[in-house]
């Protein structure tokens, strides 16, 4: 909850005009557990120079949404980050951040590094047993190559860089059901530790409604993958992408345009999974981050 009324707000400004062009791309579902109420927290604003950051303290694993005050550009790791007319940019700072990092903001050919604090969590550990030894562990040639080929169409959709700017916008949950495991959690299957886990669960029946929680344009679709099952992933404007993974039933096409609330598909168990879920996820380009933090349910 948190910031969002206030994100939202400051999100018309880009929204308004973009989404008349949307067409709905399926039948909307109320989602109870997933409305923002409140008034806006003050205090969310930290100023750093010619930086302010709009959503609260970074941590590892959050999307910063931030502005420069006046003219300028914006450098974090090299990348020149793009700015909206009002000077907003955003980024992201994934689970291992960290507890310092550097923007540089350049300014009438001079540059200055602006140090930001990240807050550090602690991180659960999950223990997976049960699945069939070929999906801990595939050793196939046939299927190796079939992972590569599904990863590098993950990876080209969450290279996307459009101009869009609904990340500002104020997300919502996708799915109703109970929160069955975490973005940052370790994963011990039949006993071997993998690496992280880097999405939100939500279980609940195959059949599921799963809702758009902002709006973009839908950059990959695809049926049946190895590790993911159906998979679904949504371009939000400037490297900002979610993902959904495990569905039963997939509602959209590729390059069509959703809006908050639209149907996108359904919850499955489809892929490497032990029962019926919506594995939600959220990328700045290749940098993994917390969707829940967009929703207020993390620390």
């Amino acid at each position: 909850m948190m910031f969002h009324k206030w994100l939202y707000s400051l999100s018309i400004i880009f929204i308004t005009t973009s989404a008349s062009n949307f067409s709905a791309a399926g039948s909307a579902v109320v989602n109870k557990a997933s409305t923002n109420s409140g008034d806006v927290v003050s205090g969310l604003k930290n100023a750093y120079g010619d930086i302010e950051i709009l959503n609260g303290g970074p941590q590892q694993g959050s999307m910063i949404l931030a502005r420069l005050k006046g003219e300028g550009e914006v450098f974090y790791k090299q990348k020149k980050l793009p700015l909206t007319k009002e000077g907003l940019f955003v980024f992201g700072v994934g689970r291992d951040a960290p507890s310092s990092i550097e923007l540089i903001v350049k300014k009438s050919n001079k540059s200055n590094v602006v140090p930001i604090k990240v807050k550090s969590r602690e991180w659960k550990i999950e223990r997976i047993d049960g699945l069939p030894p070929s999906k801990v562990t595939p050793k196939s040639k046939d299927v190796l190559a079939r992972i590569s080929r599904e990863a590098k169409l993950v990876k080209s959709a969450r290279t996307l860089e459009s101009d869009s700017t609904f990340f500002t916008m104020a997300f919502i949950m996708p799915a109703e059901g109970r929160i069955s495991g975490v973005y940052g959690s370790q994963r011990v299957l039949n006993g071997q530790p993998k690496r992280p886990h880097y999405g939100l669960d939500v279980a609940n029946k195959t059949g599921t409604p799963v809702i758009a929680p902002a709006n973009g344009t839908v950059s990959l679709t695809h049926p049946d993958m190895y590790y993911s099952g159906g998979t679904l992933v949504i371009d939000h404007g400037f490297g900002i992408s979610s993902t959904y993974i495990h569905l039963n039933s997939i509602s959209v096409k590729q390059g069509q345009k959703v809006l908050q609330g639209d149907l996108i598909g359904t919850i499955g168990s489809s892929g490497r999974a032990t029962g019926p879920h919506l594995d939600w996820r959220l990328n700045w380009f290749q940098t993994r981050l917390d969707p829940q933090l967009l929703i207020g349910g993390a620390n």
